[in-house]
């Protein structure tokens, strides 16, 4: 640490250092659902709700959501609830939700794939028929913050993928409920909601109960016992990943106001205490202007604790030799959002391998993307982004690969199946293929 009594406390690196390796690992380590007991618990929860459905569904949501329901339907919010909820909102919100709701339904249509085929010269037809799934389930969280921007980015790409039924759940811990998320659902068309939250719904989705419609898939983040129940159903639903804390890596080249990039660190460690914000630069100058401005502004704002206590355990500022240097920080950190603050982004783009969302120059905030830009912004993270994407559109897809073939077509590949059939002794395989051949 590079603090002073009183001072805002953020790690300082620099890569010239014996230790860097091994401090930077220590910064990114993270696992997120590797807690014995968490799994034992949710374990517990999964088979309670398997077995006895909606009973168990509302013993848990009372016991940890501190409630005192005794049915499903005390639980179930109707779609005339939601409708109220969107035109009662003042105008200011009603208008920013729409606006926001309309780019990310305009960027997704752009995503949406659509079947092809094609056909040899023998007359044999090849192609991929793609299909909506039937029914997603959207967990919305609902525990520190209310986020209407998730369901947004959730159900509207699910939407234009064309999901026949959305199914959404959000916690309601001691009976808050968020309007603005109730209204997000309305305006992104989602079919029920259901107040419950943990791993008691994401078991209910999995599943299903006597109310809760069992999904193909479940998608959006979620805490710890969130996480662990989505990896522990996957295989029965689809999941769309295990999602992290929040993070941020923002390469700067000395040329973007230190107040802007302190608040920007802010943006995601204010998400929670596990929340990791890394500023880069070989521009030391730049890094101490920004650690100043952490000291002066930290105290403005409302998630003060929360903030600080991120950027004390997993936050850091960087030095670095060199603008490769740099490259080479993002593709190992491979963050969720990389923000480039330099003079020309778009000169840095072939190099970096992995990230979730790139936002560039120094006019783009990473907020913008969590809100209104209208690409995703449930994105990969904990180094995730190596092998994985934003949700989009195609998470809500399935493909199903075509073949008709025609009598000539499949007498020439009976003749190349059988071969290779029988070089792996599956005789069955090879005299069905043969039995088309022509003579």
């Amino acid at each position: 640490m590079n603090a002073t009594a009183g001072a805002a406390e953020i790690n300082r690196l620099a890569t010239d250092e014996a230790d860097f390796d091994r401090r930077l690992d220590a910064l990114l380590d993270w696992e997120g659902v590797s807690n014995q007991a968490v799994q034992a618990r949710v374990n517990e929860i999964l088979e309670a709700v398997k077995i006895r459905g909606d009973a168990a569904v509302i013993e848990a949501t009372n016991r940890f959501d501190r409630l005192s329901a005794t049915a499903m339907h005390e639980l179930t919010l109707a779609p005339e609830r939601l409708e109220q909820a969107f035109n009662n909102l003042p105008d200011e919100q009603r208008d920013a939700l729409a606006a926001a709701a309309e780019r990310v339904r305009r960027y997704h249509q752009r995503q949406k794939p659509e079947s092809w085929q094609y056909t040899e010269t023998d007359g044999t037809v090849l192609g991929q028929q793609v299909m909506p799934l039937d029914r997603a389930g959207i967990y919305v969280p609902g525990g520190k913050a209310a986020y209407p921007s998730s369901v947004l980015m959730n159900a509207i790409p699910a939407r234009v993928a064309g999901v026949r039924e959305i199914v959404m759940v959000v916690p309601t811990p001691d009976g808050v409920v968020s309007e603005l998320v109730l209204a997000a659902a309305y305006l992104a068309g989602v079919d029920h909601v259901f107040t419950i939250g943990g791993a008691q719904a994401v078991a209910a989705l999995a599943y299903g109960t006597e109310t809760v419609p069992r999904v193909d898939k479940i998608v959006g983040p979620g805490n710890i016992y969130v996480a662990t129940a989505k990896r522990a159903v996957f295989g029965r639903v689809g999941i769309d990943m295990i999602a992290g804390p929040s993070e941020i890596l923002i390469v700067a080249d000395g040329g973007t106001d230190p107040d802007w990039l302190a608040m920007d660190l802010f943006s995601q460690a204010e998400h929670d205490e596990d929340a990791q914000a890394i500023l880069v630069s070989w521009d030391k100058a730049q890094l101490d202007a920004v650690a100043a401005s952490i000291e002066r502004l930290l105290p403005t704002l409302e998630r003060e604790r929360i903030v600080r206590t991120s950027l004390g355990s997993r936050g850091a500022l960087i030095h670095c030799a060199s603008e490769a240097e740099a490259v080479a920080l993002i593709n190992r950190v491979a963050p969720e959002h990389l923000e480039l603050s330099v003079a020309d982004p778009e000169r840095w783009l072939p190099e970096v391998r992995h990230a979730g969302a790139i936002f560039m120059g120094r006019y783009t905030a990473e907020a913008l993307g969590d809100y209104c830009a209208g690409p995703n912004h449930v994105l990969p993270t904990s180094g995730t982004a190596r092998f994985s994407s934003p949700l989009g559109v195609y998470d809500f897809q399935k493909r199903s690969s075509l073949i008709h073939c025609s009598a000539d077509g499949a007498s020439a590949l009976g003749e190349v199946a059988a071969v290779l059939a029988r070089g792996e002794s599956l005789s069955a395989h090879a005299r069905s293929a043969e039995y088309r051949q022509k003579r």
